[in-house]
């Protein structure tokens, strides 16, 4: 019987002969332990009480969800218990979170899409949680500022996934491991470990109702796909879209393929650079992408160096299999 190996257990094994092992280990507990909370939540949906609007917008001008909030505040609670975080940024929140006085206050930053996807909520589909964490070392306590990291500075990303199964994802740098949640246990079990991106692969996933507003490199790109094995790809393509960034990354990093987001000219006339969230999306997925071998650009650069300049930031988002990236980034440089 294959040995079953705790999200502990791997943790263990994962920060050993670190200086920062204890305080590293006890912060990834604290999230996985707000991710079940969350994950119970979403399981029981209408009978919680959590389902619907909840009457106000966030800072970008979006509705909110019941859940939104819930998980919003479920994941604050949990993780500034674990006495390892300096402040917490949310993409449900205009500023930053500051520790309160009296709770233990560490060397760390978490930023949260506490939950992406949430208009899947209302109809059961996929949703979940992206987080990433950033390094501190000043005494004082942080502002909005120190958050603006560029994503190579990441010591910790993930994402859980609440779907069929729930699934806990994430990277310290050293590869991509996944875990599932064993319900009757109550704790997360390495399931799927080293995951690589495939290097080819013959899908792809974007939001086709924006398709009259696309720039020529993303509308070339898709035509050629749409083509089918009578293009100038010569092979037949899929598409696919979960209306949830977490669910469709999680299925390019199984299947490989391509998740874009890209400007459009839509976005532009409204002022926007993208939809995506630098610090909340495109970052912490754009790392467990690398980190499996695969690759993240915004179309002018790779997503990891992008330094950002708010909180709120967006980008352009192009992620998935390495050689499908290449010839994305192919496209926008002629």
């Amino acid at each position: 019987m294959t040995k079953r190996i705790t999200l502990a257990d791997f943790l263990a094994a994962e920060t050993q002969g670190q200086s920062n092992a204890a305080a590293l280990s006890a912060l990834t507990l604290s999230i996985a332990d707000a991710c079940v909370d969350i994950a119970a939540l979403v399981r029981h949906g209408e009978l919680a009480g959590v389902l619907g609007a909840a009457g106000q917008e966030n800072v970008q001008g979006e509705e909110q969800k019941k859940l939104d909030i819930i998980a919003n505040d479920v994941f604050i609670d949990k993780t500034q218990a674990s006495g390892q975080l300096a402040g917490i940024a949310s993409e449900e929140m205009d500023n930053h979170h500051p520790i309160p006085e009296g709770v233990a206050r560490g060397n760390y930053l978490i930023t949260v899409d506490p939950l992406d996807g949430s208009s899947n909520i209302d109809v059961n589909g996929a949703t979940g949680t992206i987080f990433s964490v950033l390094p501190y070392a000043k005494e004082s306590p942080p502002d909005d500022a120190d958050f603006l990291q560029a994503g190579n500075q990441q010591v910790l990303a993930g994402y859980c996934l609440y779907s069929s199964a729930t699934m806990l994802v994430l990277t310290f740098g050293h590869g991509v491991a996944g875990f599932t949640l064993d319900l009757d246990q109550g704790e997360f079990v390495l399931s799927h470990p080293a995951m690589q991106v495939p290097a080819q692969s013959r899908e792809f996933s974007i939001n086709a109702a924006y398709a009259a507003h696309w720039h020529a490199p993303i509308k070339r790109y898709i035509d050629e796909c749409v083509q089918g094995d009578a293009g100038p790809r010569g092979e037949n393509f899929n598409m696919r879209w979960a209306g949830s960034m977490v669910g469709d990354v999680h299925r390019i990093l199984c299947r490989g393929g391509v998740f874009l987001y890209p400007s459009d000219a839509r976005m532009e006339k409204a002022g926007k650079t993208g939809k995506l969230r630098l610090m909340y999306e495109a970052s912490p997925m754009g790392w467990l992408m690398e980190q499996a071998s695969g690759k993240a650009h915004t179309g002018a650069q790779n997503i990891l160096e992008v330094i950002p300049t708010s909180l709120h930031q967006r980008v352009p988002v192009m992620m998935g299999s390495a050689s499908e990236i290449d010839r994305l980034m192919e496209y926008h440089s002629t």
